[in-house]
């Protein structure tokens, strides 16, 4: 069995939101709860009012009592309205201002009746075959050991080539030239 437990409307933007949901999504109910509690952000107050929802739907729906077989399975921050202000700045302009809102959305499931899926073990035949490791090792060490010479070669030869420039511009006079009578020297 699944129970959501909605909070719409609510005044706390999706992104931060979202940050506390990210701890508590695929935690028992008991630890994502101890988990809200020490968080020291103001989303976590929200959410924890939205988890302690669904746990009561969970209760009153599908009559559960054990609360250690719940998980929490969905943990959702769907951005909404954004309520648009403008603030007045120096000279005539005009700041504007969104108050994000948000939908926060927290399921919990119990995990025998099929929320989470049991991994499937690997079948013999697949862990037991042999893998060729040394042959793709030497083959991307080698290709490893071209590039880096490659790249070795390429370094000399722009270093020849800004070799030559500055062969070339250190043959043209350094320094400023003479222009008109104020640069002559006075004897």
């Amino acid at each position: 069995m699944r129970t959501l437990a909605r909070a719409r409307f609510v005044r706390v933007s999706a992104r931060k939101a979202g940050l506390v949901l990210d701890r508590i999504r695929g935690k028992s109910v008991g630890e994502a709860l101890a988990t809200l509690r020490y968080t020291p952000r103001a989303a976590a107050r929200i959410v924890e009012k939205v988890l302690r929802s669904a746990i009561a739907n969970a209760e009153h729906n599908y009559q559960v009592r054990n609360l250690d077989d719940l998980r929490v399975v969905l943990a959702v921050a769907d951005g909404g309205p954004s309520m648009k202000r403008v603030q007045p700045r120096a000279m005539g302009r005009a700041f504007f201002i969104k108050h994000r809102s948000s939908h926060l959305t927290i399921g919990v499931s119990d995990e025998t009746n099929g929320a989470v899926r049991p991994v499937p073990p690997l079948p013999e035949t697949a862990s037991a075959a042999p893998r060729p490791a040394e042959p793709a090792a030497s083959s991307a060490a080698a290709a490893k050991k071209e590039r880096a010479a490659a790249r070795a070669k390429s370094k000399t030869a722009a270093k020849g080539v800004a070799k030559s420039k500055r062969a070339k511009a250190g043959s043209k006079s350094k320094g400023p030239k003479a222009k008109g009578p104020k640069s002559k020297e006075k004897n």
